[in-house]
């Protein structure tokens, strides 16, 4: 969420050739597990109600323009993607066609602004 700006910026400036989706995985810092002093107050999801639940709260924090989804319990979207904690991906026709490090610090909104920049062009 640290790069929540500049995500809308790229979501904008490229919204004519480009959809955007976030998926809402397990929570990064449960109050049960991995928590951080000053984080948010949500456990480990026991039920997909309480993942929605998560989602929903984050999005009163910080809406988006772009449809959030949510991951199963079965984890699904882990599984295929990695993307805890966080992780950015490019599908095109059905294929991966850029895909991030793993966040945060190999999280670089950088280099998808530069992959759509060159795709843009062709």
């Amino acid at each position: 969420m640290a790069n929540l700006e500049r995500f809308r910026k790229i979501m904008d400036d490229f919204s004519g050739m480009a959809d955007f989706v976030v998926v809402y995985v397990a929570e990064a810092h449960p109050t049960d597990g991995w928590a951080i002093q000053g984080g948010l107050n949500i456990a480990t999801h026991k039920t997909l109600e309480e993942r929605t639940a998560a989602a929903q709260h984050m999005l009163t924090m910080e809406p988006l323009e772009c449809p959030v989804l949510v991951d199963l319990l079965t984890e699904e979207t882990s599984r295929a993607y990695a993307p805890v904690p966080e992780r950015l991906y490019i599908v095109q026709d059905g294929v991966i066609v850029y895909k991030g490090g793993p966040g945060p610090f190999e999280y670089k909104l950088r280099e998808v602004e530069a992959w759509l920049e060159k795709y843009k062009g062709m």
